[in-house]
């Protein structure tokens, strides 16, 4: 598939990487650096949620997957060289380090002194102990939040699948919770917030959408072929889970504006299962 515009502007390293500084989007504090891979980066623009990518464990990592200290991503900034990137966001739970601070840049160089040394400034928030206790480690879910841009859409990143330990029905619980709050929230706080705003029929056109771009990249993924360009069909198998994954997220809106939770869908599946297919029409 064809690198984006937007993306192929972008100078990584030697390794593929770039360094992205995550900056707080009310004050203007400098929280964290980590590195981004263009699949990061990608993921980023998509679900408005920070992820990055780490060097000693060699994968993606999204931002408060362990400690629920999640980043909600404002805007994405690229410097003149196009070699930084700079995220503005709200640091869910005000705690970006694993220190239990506010900031990773919590040292700073005293020079008062006969020599100068690193002083601890900032007082730590959370014991870590705490933050990443078994409790804790759930994966965040994206909070839907404005576009950064018109060729992203706003889903649930396969990304929050990362963890064993959390259940397919769990998440779509998880995601239910998120969607109830959003029906309350103001139209400007976030992407879900805007639909419920706009109407029900604007929420049926993004379905409508999403399931013709599902039907497009299905189309791509048939076209592609393995054993003549692997990566070209990897990616187009991807894209394919992405755009299904927006179609289930939308549904989910949906099922949303009338109050019926992702179970009752999940409880018809299960009715249906070991069903004949003919049988559960004919009986309709």
């Amino acid at each position: 598939m064809t690198v984006p515009a937007w993306l192929s502007a972008i100078t990584f390293n030697s390794d593929g990487l770039i360094p992205a500084i995550a900056q707080d989007h009310q004050s203007g504090r400098i929280l964290m650096m980590a590195w981004m891979n263009s699949e990061a980066l990608q993921l980023t623009a998509r679900t408005q949620t920070a992820v990055y990518f780490s060097r000693s464990r060699n994968k993606l990592w999204h931002k408060g997957e362990s400690s629920g200290h999640t980043q909600q991503v404002h805007d994405i900034r690229l410097d003149c060289d196009a070699d930084v990137i700079v995220l503005s966001v709200t640091q869910v739970g005000g705690i970006a380090c694993h220190t239990g601070r506010t900031s990773c840049f919590y040292q700073r160089l005293d020079l008062s002194g006969a020599e100068p040394s690193w002083q601890a400034v900032d007082p730590i928030l959370k014991d870590p102990a705490d933050i990443y206790s078994s409790s804790h480690k759930q994966p965040a879910l994206p909070p839907m939040d404005n576009k950064v841009s018109t060729n992203t859409v706003d889903s649930f990143a396969s990304s929050t699948l990362a963890s064993s330990a959390i259940t397919e029905r769990s998440i779509l619980q998880q995601l239910d919770q998120v969607l109830i709050e959003r029906k309350n929230a103001a139209a400007d706080s976030s992407y879900v917030a805007s639909l419920y705003t706009k109407g029900l029929n604007k929420i049926l056109e993004k379905i409508g959408e999403e399931a013709t771009e599902s039907i497009i990249a299905a189309k791509d993924l048939a076209n592609s072929n393995e054993q003549l360009n692997k990566a070209a069909y990897d990616a187009a198998r991807k894209e394919l889970i992405y755009e299904v994954a927006d179609v289930w997220f939308h549904s989910l809106v949906g099922l949303a504006w009338f109050d019926i939770e992702s179970e009752a869908v999940l409880d018809e599946l299960g009715r249906r299962f070991g069903l004949s297919g003919i049988d559960e029409k004919n009986a309709r």
